[in-house]
C-alpha cells in the first residue's frame, strides 16, 4: 500500500473514531435528557460546550499542549457539564442567578494552564486562579440571596475591604516575581 494511501486510511480511521465517540456522547446526553424530560435544545447547548471543550483539548494535545487551548478546554468542559446538570435539575438554579460560576470556572481552568506552562504551580497563576474563584464565590453569595443584605449595601459599607484584598493580591504577586526572577523556565 502506498504511503499516501496508508496516511489517508489512518486519517479516515481517526475521524471515524472521533465522530463515533462524539455521537455516543451526544446520544447518551439525549437519552438522559429524554428520561429526565428536558428539552433537546438544552441538551444540545450543553453538549455543544462539551464538544468545543473536547476539541480544544484535542488541539492542546496535538499542538504540544498549548496553554491557551488547555485553558479553553477546561473552561468549556466545565460550562458544558454545568449546563447539563442544570438542565437535569441536579443543580436547580437558573443560569440568570448562577452566572458568577463563570468566574469560578475561569479560576479553576487557570490551574491546568499554569501547570502546563511552567511545569508546576507558579504564584502568578495560583493567585489569579484563587482571585477568580473568590470573586465568583462572593458574587454567587449575593446572586443566590444567601445573605440578608444586597451587594450594593455590602459595597457601601465594606468597600475598603476591596483595597485590602487588592493590596494582598499585589503582595503575593510580587513575592512570586522575586522568587522566579532567576528561573530560566519563565
Amino acid at each position: 500500500m502506498p504511503p499516501s494511501r496508508r496516511l489517508m486510511t489512518r486519517l479516515a480511521a481517526r475521524l471515524v473514531f472521533i465522530a463515533g465517540f462524539f455521537l455516543m456522547f451526544l446520544g447518551s446526553g439525549f437519552l438522559l435528557g429524554n428520561l429526565a424530560g428536558i428539552s433537546r435544545i438544552s441538551v444540545l447547548t450543553s453538549f455543544l460546550f462539551v464538544i468545543i471543550g473536547s476539541l480544544c483539548a484535542f488541539l492542546a494535545i496535538r499542538l504540544n499542549k498549548r496553554t491557551v487551548y488547555l485553558f479553553f478546554a477546561a473552561f468549556f468542559l466545565q460550562v458544558g457539564f454545568f449546563l447539563f446538570l442544570s438542565a437535569l435539575h441536579i443543580f436547580p438554579v437558573p443560569f440568570s442567578r448562577s452566572w458568577p460560576l463563570l468566574s469560578v470556572f475561569c479560576g479553576i481552568a487557570l490551574f491546568p494552564a499554569g501547570w502546563r506552562r511552567f511545569g508546576g504551580f507558579r504564584i502568578a497563576y495560583v493567585v489569579s486562579s484563587i482571585a477568580f474563584v473568590l470573586l465568583g464565590s462572593g458574587l454567587m453569595i449575593f446572586s443566590l440571596d444567601l445573605v440578608a443584605f444586597s451587594f450594593r449595601q455590602f459595597m457601601l459599607n465594606w468597600w475598603p475591604l476591596l483595597i485590602v484584598l487588592a493590596g494582598f493580591v499585589l503582595v503575593l504577586a510580587s513575592l512570586g516575581t522575586k522568587s522566579n526572577a532567576g528561573d530560566p523556565k519563565r
